[in-house]
């Protein structure tokens, strides 16, 4: 139940009835009426845009349509109030029992209450992480881990059929790095001094790789060139390195549906199926590159390369798919890997991006609008850095990749939990602060225990009153009466609870599930208000000793706040906690 499209729903169909009134001409467009909540509660429960919107197509004034709108919408017995503000904005009151009704959904639907139709069963591929194969994730992946894992479920409760992915860039120069860098491991599992050389990779975690290429096959590898063991070496490091990853998603709560190979695309005839594509479609072709911005015509080679047309489809430049030698450029690949997800027939794609990634969006964006024809859009997210603190200072812990924190250190220090909570704090691409002292808080600056601490007062609640001897059954709450919730503070922790499928749909149109938690805390501080109140005014308290009946309307209403909470912590991938130690 959306009660804000309902309401809209009404608003369109009073416009209607004017419009066959001879009121308003009859060729306006009505897609553009929005029924949302004010900016200031005190203005009323829901405004409506519609007269300002219609107001030059129609060739009237906004209060105009405004005055007759409201006029129209007294007649629904739903609607108490339809006041005309400012040049004219429509804002609207609804009887009490409107929102009263919101808790009987929410405890007859559960967590389902806010699921949508928006995606109509549209297949979205989510691809993230996609961390080179060479070590354990670290803090930064964390959060594209959590990000792109809880857009994932926002799109999947908004009704999309989504497919997690995760593209192993294994095809690369760096894996042969990696295959050294085990091989050098291996070296010294037999106990033989190893000398490293400059950009290959120390950390401590390829030390039992190393051991177990030994149990494999022994001294086999040893004092044998590269031609003999680079190649089984490569593949063993790769699956070691992935079995880590997936361990450390798995700590972090992330499971991928498909694990995708770069190297898959290679000598398979993949990567060529996707330049002949875009080269039946007119758009590659052979050229030479202006210079580079930043670098002078003196300090350029010009080269004839083969390019896509990439600028056909919005980017700045055209981009090389082949260097000069005939060798693919690093873009050839991606685009052969999109151009199998549009083939897969996914109907959007989204990728999520580190922030050094800004400069890949356009090309991107160009190759799979050629790709598939415009039909299939693809939106890419960047996630910004995350800066380490303690106590609000920068904070340095052990680094078992030998260079950087990892994602198995954060989700040691605090939980997984606290870790994915924190990260969607802010959105994906703005900067954010991670504080191991102020993430572990308990007070309200710390929104992951605010949110939590809410669902497990609910919990004491129920506990409490069951030891009070009152039922509080799922059937008991159903059938309670809810026309007792008259007070302003709790018709106003109805309407939040209202809001819950308008912020879905919301946030899943915008790919930004950091809305999600940003309502929750919203919830729960009015969740806390009214419990707060209820120590000053009795007749607040969820729990009324002498009357069991009014008791069930409150805790029904507690209740399905904490559904809420439930369901929306859900998407974010944490758990509604039940107390709080």
């Amino acid at each position: 139940m959306n009660l804000f499209a309902e309401i809209r729903q009404t608003i369109i169909s009073a416009l209607e009835t004017m419009v066959n009134q001879g009121a308003l001409p009859e060729t306006l467009n009505f897609d553009a009426i929005t029924a949302e909540p004010p900016r200031d509660a005190s203005h009323g429960d829901m405004s409506t845009n519609a007269a300002m919107v219609l107001a030059k197509p129609a060739g009237m004034k906004p209060r105009e349509i405004a005055d007759a709108l409201a006029r129209q919408l007294m007649q629904d017995p739903r609607i108490t109030a339809a006041d005309v503000a400012g040049p004219g904005f429509l804002n609207l009151r609804l009887a009490p029992v409107v929102w009263q009704e919101i808790a009987q959904v929410v405890l007859n639907e559960g967590t389902d209450f806010g699921r949508a139709t928006l995606g109509q069963g549209k297949k979205v591929n989510v691809e993230y992480v996609s961390a080179n194969p060479t070590g354990p994730l670290h803090v930064g992946h964390t959060r594209g881990a959590v990000f792109g894992d809880a857009l994932a479920s926002l799109l999947d409760f908004a009704g999309y059929d989504v497919t997690r992915e995760y593209y192993i860039n294994d095809g690369g120069a760096q894996v042969d790095v990696l295959a050294r860098s085990v091989y050098l491991r291996y070296q010294e599992a037999h106990d033989l001094t190893v000398d490293w050389p400059e950009g290959s990779y120390p950390g401590d975690y390829l030390i039992e790789v190393g051991e177990a290429l030994k149990s494999k096959v022994g001294d086999a590898y040893l004092e044998q060139g590269e031609d003999v063991w680079l190649e089984e070496v490569r593949n063993f490091a790769t699956e070691a390195m992935m079995d880590l990853i997936r361990a450390d998603l798995a700590a972090l709560g992330v499971k991928m549906d498909v694990f995708y190979s770069e190297k898959s695309l290679y000598g398979t005839g993949l990567i060529e199926k996707a330049i002949e594509d875009l080269r039946n479609k007119g758009l590659i072709y052979e050229g030479v590159l202006e210079p580079p911005k930043g670098k002078k015509p003196e300090d350029w080679e010009p080269r004839e390369q083969t390019l896509f047309k990439s600028t056909k489809h919005g980017d700045d430049v055209d981009r090389p798919v082949m260097k000069s030698d005939g060798a693919w450029t690093y873009f050839a690949p991606d685009i052969a890997y999109h151009y199998d997800k549009v083939q897969r027939g996914f109907d959007a794609l989204i990728d999520v991006f580190g922030a050094d990634h800004g400069g890949y969006v356009k090309r991107m964006k160009a190759a799979v609008s050629a790709l598939s024809e415009g039909r299939v859009p693809l939106d890419i997210k960047l996630t910004q850095l995350v800066k380490l603190y303690k106590n609000g200072e920068p904070f340095k812990m052990s680094k078992r990749a030998g260079t950087f924190v990892t994602l198995r250190d954060v989700v040691d220090q605090v939980g997984p939990d606290v870790t994915r909570f924190v990260m969607l704090t802010r959105k994906n691409d703005a900067s954010l602060d991670f504080d191991f002292a102020k993430v572990l808080e308990q007070s309200r600056e710390n929104p992951v225990f605010y949110v939590q601490y809410a669902h497990a007062r609910v919990a004491s609640v129920l506990r409490k009153a069951e030891a009070a001897g009152i039922d509080v059954s799922d059937a008991a709450l159903k059938a309670a009466d809810l026309g007792k919730l008259d007070h302003e503070a709790e018709l106003a922790l109805l309407r939040k609870i209202a809001e819950w499928p308008r912020l879905v749909e919301t946030a899943a149109r915008s790919n930004e599930p950091h809305r999600v938690a940003f309502y929750l805390y919203e919830l729960a501080g009015d969740l806390h208000g009214l419990w707060n109140r209820g120590n000053d005014e009795t007749q607040l308290r969820f729990i009324q000793e002498d009357a069991p009946e009014t008791s069930q309307a409150k805790i029904a209403l507690a209740r399905a706040t904490a559904i809420v909470i439930a369901a929306g912590l859900g998407i974010l991938g944490v758990s509604p906690a039940q107390e709080m130690r």
